[in-house]
């Protein structure tokens, strides 16, 4: 499937990012003039496992006990397919209020990860909430789901956090990586971000050759239209890039995903749960 042909994916669930995940997918949608679907999959872990019981209560007598069991079985994973599409119908409406005519919608089993990859090839953009359904009562707890998404996809994902704001401004961690340079020629050529101004930030030892990949960057999105503020700061990464999202009121970061710099290292490990939580804007995460 050609990109021009690819979908904004937004994955739907019952936590409370779901309505944050809807709006900023239904802005991407008619940002990219790209279909709009609505995920959601019902994981496996959600849905009754079918065990023999017939060791521990016996048969004869208490046979209609299994019975029981599997109709019960039977009927919850009914009612968790039929939650799901109304959740599914719910994010519709809330995406055609948005301004997306006619949004897809699509419920998959399996494991959520695994959903993905498959469909990894008709995926232009994939938005997700911060926060899943069962982390949902915890502040700012990461979704152990998303962790997992973005080691395993090749797709740019958008990690929504709070109530939706239209993007103004946005920030490119810049380290003059080839990961960081892939992400300047996405910024430069996308329609998502057509008009907004970008602020290129590197943290850390300055070195000649970032400074001549910073300024052939500023002149790269400064040819293709854009505003470009260029700044460099001292300090450990998260801290300083999230200090300058705040000192700058910027609306959405982006950056590479995962490398060996600096910047792109705070994405493994326990440092990418710090960056995911402590966030007060959108992350866009690139491979």
């Amino acid at each position: 499937m050609s990109e021009s042909q690819a979908k904004v994916v937004a994955c739907i669930d019952g936590s409370g990012a779901a309505v944050a995940v809807c709006d900023y997918a239904a802005w991407a949608s008619q940002r990219l003039q790209a279909p709009l679907e609505l995920l959601h999959v019902l994981d496996h872990s959600q849905t009754p496992a079918h065990a023999d019981l017939s060791g521990s209560i016996g048969l004869g007598s208490r046979e209609h006990l299994l019975v029981e069991l599997a109709e019960l079985d039977e009927q919850r994973g009914r009612l968790l397919r039929e939650q799901g599409k109304v959740m599914l119908e719910a994010a519709a409406q809330r995406a055609r209020a948005d301004g997306v005519e006619t949004p897809l919608t699509r419920q998959r089993h399996g494991e959520l990860v695994d959903t993905l990859r498959e469909l990894e090839g008709e995926i232009r953009l994939l938005v997700m909430g911060r926060q899943g359904e069962v982390s949902d009562s915890l502040a700012r707890h990461v979704g152990s789901h998303l962790e997992s998404v973005i080691r395993t996809l090749h797709r740019p994902i958008l990690v929504t956090t709070g109530e939706f704001q239209a993007p103004r401004r946005l920030m490119l961690a810049f380290d003059n990586s080839p990961s960081t340079r892939k992400a300047l020629d996405m910024l430069a050529q996308s329609p998502l971000f057509a008009g907004l101004p970008i602020h290129l930030l590197t943290v850390g030892n300055v070195t000649d050759e970032i400074m001549r990949g910073l300024e052939s960057a500023r002149q790269r999105l400064q040819q293709a239209g854009f505003v470009v503020i260029t700044a460099q700061r001292s300090g450990e990464v998260e801290a300083t890039l999230l200090a300058y999202q705040r000192e700058e009121q910027i609306d959405l970061i982006v950056m590479g995903a995962y490398g060996h710099s600096r910047i792109r290292q705070f994405l493994v490990g326990s440092t990418t749960t710090g960056m995911l939580r402590n966030t007060e804007c959108p992350l866009l995460l690139l491979r």
